[in-house]
């Protein structure tokens, strides 16, 4: 039988992997400043192969502006410069015939604007995807309270346990949030 543990243990398993879905999102929205998470969801078609970005090529922020991708093979340039073109980026790569540089332009306050937009959007799916986790659980604990397999109080404890979790999953992603719409408005 699967205890009221079991499910506070799976719940806050889910409510960790909605924060870390959100984290690596984020990570991808575009600033001013140059990140290696930018490229990460990068599929290159290599050999055929449909192949992340970052197992063909090591990519380095050279300066604050600006990625440096270095594929470690010479003859996957074009197709990596092709895979960057064609991405949601917006960003034109320059090609030296060794490294592909990204130079990442300045935002102006209606694109800074719009992402914060969609930035909000995601905190707040990700936020509902953890209450849908709080509300799975706890139908779970109260037909266990329900079927007799635990006694009032402790359901009653077992809620209480799930919505301090709920809470401080809640507020982590909205300090994740806070800190990513800090980062886009600032000039």
């Amino acid at each position: 039988m699967v205890t009221p543990n079991d499910h506070l243990k799976d719940a806050e398993h889910r409510m960790t992997g909605a924060h870390e879905a959100l984290r690596r999102e984020l990570g991808a929205i575009r600033t001013g400043r140059a990140s290696t998470e930018l490229v990460e969801h990068i599929i290159v078609k290599y050999y055929g192969t449909d192949t992340p970005l970052n197992q063909i090529a090591s990519v380095t922020v050279a300066e604050a502006r600006m990625l440096a991708i270095q594929p470690w093979d010479k003859g996957a340039i074009v197709a990596v410069e092709k895979a960057i073109q064609t991405s949601d980026l917006g960003i034109t790569p320059s090609n030296d015939g060794s490294i592909i540089r990204l130079t990442l332009p300045l935002l102006t306050e209606d694109r800074r604007k719009d992402l914060v937009r969609g930035m909000r959007k995601r905190v707040e799916e990700a936020r509902v995807a953890v209450r849908n986790v709080r509300r799975d659980v706890q139908d779970k604990i109260r037909a266990q309270e329900k079927a007799k397999d635990i006694s009032q109080d402790d359901s009653h404890r077992f809620l209480e346990t799930l919505q301090k979790t709920t809470d401080s999953s809640v507020a982590l992603i909205d300090k994740t949030g806070e800190a990513k719409e800090a980062e886009l408005l600032e000039v």
